[in-house]
């Protein structure tokens, strides 16, 4: 057993971290990307900075940057007890200790809150959620959606990861998610309807390698995509 948790958490993570996750490329980066459950990621902030174009979606988007970032210091210590409690479930590679995810955790906290107080409101962060999206037919070219379908298994439906899915496929080109492992760190239980689904749309799917890995054997994304 590696995390226990009773709801989604406002844990973000940074652009590194998302181009390792995605397996994602300079000509990557230049696409019309979506990131859905975004979160205090600063993924968004940093590619900006940088002269990209993202538009972030979450729910927790409704809240102001105060609000978010007390949410975050209130499962902070949750989530990193139960790390320390459980190491062999964990890789220690791009965070070297339970101590340093932490501080990289609070590192992107601060560099979302501080983008988000400019941004918030604007397109760039906009409150919605799955699996029903505002946004027309294929309006980006790249989904990301990270640590959250699959990841909460055991919160959401089989049926809301499909039909998740097939709304993230219906605005998007691509989709990429990552991880496919539960808080529990097995295999999500809904991965192979999520599968039949985009196969059943005659859209094709893959398992992709990645070189990020925190939860043990959590370095696999789906890549979802047309020809």
């Amino acid at each position: 057993m590696s995390l226990q948790l009773d709801q989604i958490i406002p844990w973000g993570r940074s652009r590194r971290e998302y181009e390792l996750m995605f397996n994602l490329t300079e000509s990557d980066c230049r696409r019309r990307i979506l990131g859905c459950g975004d979160g205090p990621a600063s993924f968004n902030a940093e590619m900006t900075a940088e002269g990209f174009t993202v538009v972030s979606i979450d729910p927790l988007y409704a809240w102001t940057g105060t609000e978010i970032q007390a949410q975050f210091n209130a499962t902070a210590e949750q989530v990193i007890s139960q790390v320390r409690a459980t190491p062999q479930s964990w890789t220690w590679s791009f965070h070297r200790d339970p101590e340093d995810l932490r501080s990289n955790r609070r590192k992107v906290m601060a560099r979302f809150a501080a983008d988000y107080e400019i941004a918030r409101g604007t397109d760039r962060y906009r409150v919605a959620a799955l699996p029903s999206l505002p946004f027309s037919e294929e309006a980006f070219d790249l989904a990301l959606c990270s640590h959250l379908l699959f990841l909460y298994s055991g919160l959401l439906s089989e049926k809301f990861h499909v039909e998740s899915v097939r709304e993230l496929c219906r605005v998007a080109q691509e989709v990429r998610i990552f991880p496919l492992l539960t808080l529990a760190g097995e295999r999500s239980p809904h991965l192979p309807a999520v599968l039949q689904s985009v196969d059943a749309l005659g859209i094709r799917s893959e398992v992709v390698p990645v070189n990020y890995e925190l939860q043990q054997g959590g370095n696999e994304m789906l890549r979802v995509f047309r020809d």
